[in-house]
């Protein structure tokens, strides 16, 4: 089922809960920039599994409200903080893919990892998604420009272009277009601004806080972020495991999604 849930007075926040009944509940944050129907083939399997599966579509993206400013990493998390509070969640699995992944590790950080038993961090932009002085691993911060400038010139061959870079495996057009109609259901503005979020903040103090245990899965193909930026991730987290996903690119949650699907269930426990 689907509901709102206010995070400011002006600010509300879709959400897509499946199997509410289940014994566990594993709440996911999706990638730039698309929305919680990237979990698709997640959704699909895991409620069988006996799992409850919450996903939320961030501020700007899809059926969630579209302010022009709160795109920063703490805001993002924020939301997430109040999702967790309205619906009291508890011991729950904290899923994050990409930015999702970012704004999970905030999340951790900034929270005191309120309500996470354990941590799964798919293709996740950390610690840095643009490389930096002492860390010289993904985009640089003029190819992010790019795409700003380019979300505000063309969106649409922006997201095309994106596209093409996500996934390592044979793509169908229709799976293609599929892929390309989430990003436009995002607003452009919170398009480019969360860009710009990816492009100037970092992780690297936040690592540390994690006290759970946490679970890495990273394509090695990946083009968006880089599998070094897994490796960091591994040893910035002190009880983390990486599983490297070895037929993936950043559409690792498709691309190997029956591989993904039984790491997470193993990890959490379907018992």
């Amino acid at each position: 089922m689907g509901y709102y849930i206010r995070v400011e007075e002006n600010v509300r926040i879709y959400v897509e809960d499946v199997n509410p009944g289940g014994k566990k509940t594993i709440l996911f944050i999706h990638g730039w920039p698309a929305n919680h129907k990237l979990f698709e083939y997640q959704f699909n399997q895991l409620p069988s599994m006996g799992f409850r599966c919450i996903g939320i579509d961030l501020r700007g993206f899809g059926k969630s409200d579209k302010p022009y400013t709160g795109y920063s990493y703490d805001r993002l998390a924020d939301d997430v903080y109040s999702v967790v509070q309205v619906l009291k969640l508890e011991n729950f699995t904290l899923v994050g893919h990409s930015v999702g992944g970012a704004i999970s590790v905030r999340y951790m950080a900034r929270h005191n990892n309120y309500g996470v038993s354990k941590l799964a961090l798919l293709g996740a932009a950390a610690p840095s998604f643009t490389k930096r002085q002492n860390f010289p691993f993904g985009l640089t911060k003029e190819q992010v420009n790019v795409f700003i400038s380019d979300t505000f010139k063309d969106r649409p061959k922006m997201l095309q272009g994106f596209g093409d870079l996500f996934f390592f495996k044979y793509v169908t057009a229709p799976f293609s277009d599929w892929f390309f109609q989430l990003g436009l259901e995002a607003a452009g503005y919170s398009t480019a601004a969360v860009l710009g979020s990816l492009r100037d903040e970092s992780l690297f103090d936040d690592l540390g806080k994690i006290q759970v245990p946490t679970l890495i899965l990273h394509g090695v193909h990946d083009k968006v972020c880089p599998f070094p930026l897994a490796l960091a991730i591994n040893r910035g987290i002190r009880n983390s495991k990486l599983v490297p996903m070895e037929n993936s690119g950043h559409g690792l949650f498709w691309e190997e999604w029956e591989k993904l699907n039984t790491e997470i269930a193993e990890f959490i426990g379907w018992n």
